[in-house]
């Protein structure tokens, strides 16, 4: 049983007509807004979609959360009753990892990672949305940086704690339990040498991780963009590649490893004999974030903001060779082709986003917030035991 406010309905705002660019063969040529979210009074954001995105999504069976530190928000993408595109967005202080996991949704925000739970059962609705997310607990680790999250096979989450290098599990006592760190770091210590961002798991277990630099000096990383990122195996402590840009969001496919080269903008393969990178599909943004689905990778692309993190990377000159600027949205790549068959895009006052997860079975999600008094009167209860 569950009992919520009902949601406050959302104002659309008309999109500007602007014709897409195509990057990368495959990609649909026809957007159309679909929803559009007011952040503030005086500041929105509007979102585009490809003409099939959201019956992509339907076909998939899946719904789409994001997280967005740079707006402090997270966005859930899902497919409404009438078959167009649900956008609902929630407000969560520098919110960077996520990850679903069953009834379950992590989020690292600030300072804490936070656990919402799907208080409806299968079948049920409220409002027309299949899933409402709800706030069950916080655990405080402090400003520790926390990037990609992952759910093991034991259930128990395991996050990238950036800042001090470090791969960590939650503890009751303690801001954070480290399990992992690289053999080139000296020491747990807070000081973000190498920029460790990335986990993959492999059989429900932490396997690979990506890192901006192999830099044991407090952030030492920034001076190694362009060539410096490398995949660590940390079952082995093997590097399995290097030579990589800013790279991020390893994904095990199969028995392929795909790595997110940011730097120059480029999805792409693993060679595990050679330890190199095989450029496949270069995205219209700076890539961070992915889940990949069936034979299909989802991935978040940004613009590349101008300074001491994303200056001066071969991304600008990559795009600049096909015609186009770098973008804030998510694109749908097919692992066979590597085409971009579907993407999303977000304009206004959100331009970067972060992280990305797939919610199977679920179409039409939403959270319960923190800023009015619909999570005083959310309540649920577990079913009637006779």
């Amino acid at each position: 049983m569950t009992t919520t406010k009902k949601a406050a309905p959302k104002k659309k705002s008309a999109a500007k007509k602007k014709p897409a660019k195509k990057t990368t063969s495959g990609a649909n040529k026809t957007s159309s807004v679909k929803d559009a979210v007011n952040l503030a009074k005086d500041k929105s954001v509007e979102i585009i979609a490809s003409r099939h995105f959201a019956s992509w999504l339907a076909g998939q069976g899946i719904s789409l959360s994001i997280s967005t530190y740079q707006a402090s928000k997270m966005f859930m993408l899902g497919v409404s009753e009438d078959g167009g595109l649900s956008v609902t967005e929630r407000t969560l202080e520098r919110c960077m990892g996520i990850v679903a996991d069953k009834k379950s949704l992590y989020v690292a925000s600030n300072w804490q990672i936070w656990r919402f739970e799907n208080a409806l059962s299968a079948g049920e609705r409220t409002d027309g949305f299949d899933a409402v997310y709800v706030p069950k607990a916080s655990h405080v680790t402090g400003d520790i940086d926390c990037h990609e999250m992952a759910v093991d096979g034991d259930g128990r989450l395991v996050f990238v704690n950036t800042l001090f290098n470090c791969l960590s599990y939650l503890s009751r006592d303690y801001s954070f339990h480290p399990v992992w760190k690289p053999d080139f770091v000296s020491e747990y210590t807070p000081e973000d040498r190498c920029h460790l961002n990335g986990l993959a798991l492999r059989d429900g277990k932490p396997a690979y991780v990506t890192a901006v630099s192999q830099s044991n000096v407090a952030d030492g990383w920034r001076d190694q963009r362009n060539d410096g990122g490398i995949v660590i195996d940390i079952q082995t402590d093997e590097i399995v590649c290097e030579g990589l840009s800013m790279p991020h969001s390893p994904r095990l496919h199969g028995n392929t490893l795909w790595v997110q080269d940011s730097g120059t903008g480029y999805l792409g393969r693993v060679d595990m004999q050679t330890k190199t990178f095989e450029p496949v599909t270069l995205c219209p943004g700076f890539l961070r974030g992915m889940t990949i689905i069936g034979n299909f990778a989802v991935a978040c692309i940004s613009k590349a903001r101008e300074g001491h993190s994303f200056g001066d990377l071969q991304l600008t000159e990559n795009l600049k060779s096909v015609d186009t600027e770098a973008r804030c949205g998510v694109v749908v790549i097919d692992l066979v082709s590597g085409n971009i068959l579907h993407w999303l895009r977000f304009e206004g006052v959100v331009e970067e986003l972060f992280g990305i997860t797939a919610m199977p079975g679920v179409l039409q999600p939403r959270a319960v917030g923190f800023k009015n008094d619909e999570i005083a009167r959310t309540v649920s209860l577990p079913p009637v035991v006779v």
